[in-house]
């Protein structure tokens, strides 16, 4: 008998495409596609507006319900920066949201959250039960002040004249990579952005989805590689039909010069019916499409944050398989909507899209 043949990395992904493929063996049944948006907005009764300033290099994000949402938060960053997280915790009073915002601009981005209250409540939107109308809103900032914009805003920050053009322009669609709080965005060494995707998963009926925020310290492409660290869930060639790896790359990875400029946050979203326990246990396990996507991730210098919300408008069988099923896909969501996030970004200020530097090299490039 001769010697085995050894197979690259490349030939041996070719090699299960070709099997998965095979003409001999009947079709499988597509369980879980992208929605027909591929976005946040799959879920039925979500909106998202987006504003910049393109002098401060910064922007705002805001969700917006047309109906209160159940709300849980998982924090894993070294130094988040967050309004609200607390009150959604175990034991806490508030369990429902009238909206969320994603933020640049650090400290300062907390001004958004304050201006998308107003908003709100000049509405009427919020809690009523005591008398008055009081906005339940949570946000996440980001910190983008050293990518290249000028932050000399004096005592008053943009941030909340940000938030209420967001809230304005509020829409089913929306832009993505430099878009909101994408724009001041930076990907290690690459320019982020912000980023969504979807799924709906036809055992439960459910929807799942995620909008990112993808500023990370560490890297969300292999490095000296146009392939993303989770290149293999792509769906339907959202990302450019991701190349193979073509080197092992367990024992090297990428981050940003300096420390600062850090920070990926993000909310992922189904309209399955869950308690707020089953919410929480949804957000814990959709974090780990940030270190699928990210590498290194949940670092000392990042503030790493995903909210999670329902719309509660599917009966979803309410067994533990249910919840392991669900938050396997949000996971994967997640991490889509980080790459895309990367993948949308355009170049701005001497930082370097993911297109510029890598799309000749894709699949779908030819």
């Amino acid at each position: 008998m001769g010697n085995p043949k050894e197979f690259t990395i490349k030939e041996l992904a070719e090699l299960v495409i070709d099997m998965t493929e095979s003409k001999s063996k009947a079709p499988l049944p597509v369980l879980i596609q992208p929605g027909p948006r591929n976005s946040l907005a799959d879920v039925v009764g979500l909106f998202v507006g987006n504003a910049v300033d393109l002098n401060a290099l910064t922007g705002v994000t805001v969700v917006l319900p047309d109906r209160p949402l159940l709300a849980a938060v998982d924090v894993r960053g070294g130094i988040p920066g967050t309004y609200h997280t607390d009150a959604l915790g175990s034991g806490g009073l508030m369990r429902h949201i009238s909206a969320l915002v994603l933020t640049g601009g650090a400290a300062y981005g907390i001004d958004a959250v304050a201006g998308l209250t107003s908003w709100l409540g000049a509405r009427g939107r919020g809690f009523a039960g005591w008398g008055a109308v009081i906005p339940l809103v949570c946000g996440a900032v980001i910190f983008d002040l050293t990518n290249g914009g000028n932050k000399l805003w004096g005592e008053v920050s943009p941030y909340r004249a940000l938030a209420d053009a967001a809230a304005e322009l509020a829409a089913a669609d929306f832009a993505l990579g430099n878009a909101g709080a994408g724009l001041g965005a930076i990907a290690a060494t690459l320019k982020g952005g912000l980023g969504t995707a979807s799924a709906f998963d036809s055992v439960t009926g459910a929807t799942v989805a995620a909008l990112v925020v993808v500023n990370p310290y560490g890297s969300v492409t292999m490095p000296g590689s146009p392939t993303m660290w989770a290149w293999y869930l792509e769906q339907a060639g959202e990302l450019g039909g991701q190349t193979f790896p073509t080197a092992v790359t367990g024992h090297a990875f990428e981050v940003k010069t300096g420390m600062a400029s850090n920070t990926t946050i993000g909310v992922v979203a189904t309209d399955a019916v869950l308690n707020h326990e089953d919410l929480q246990r949804l957000a814990m396990m959709s974090q780990d499409g940030y270190a699928r996507a990210i590498r290194p991730v949940h670092t000392p210098f990042d503030g790493d944050t995903l909210f999670a919300i329902s719309t509660e408008a599917v009966p979803v069988a309410q067994e533990p398989v249910t919840l392991l099923r669900l938050g396997t896909i949000a996971a994967d969501v997640v991490a889509r909507a980080i790459m895309r996030g990367v993948f949308h970004a355009a170049d701005i200020a001497g930082h370097q899209s993911y297109a510029t530097r890598w799309g000749a090299h894709l699949r779908g490039s030819g």
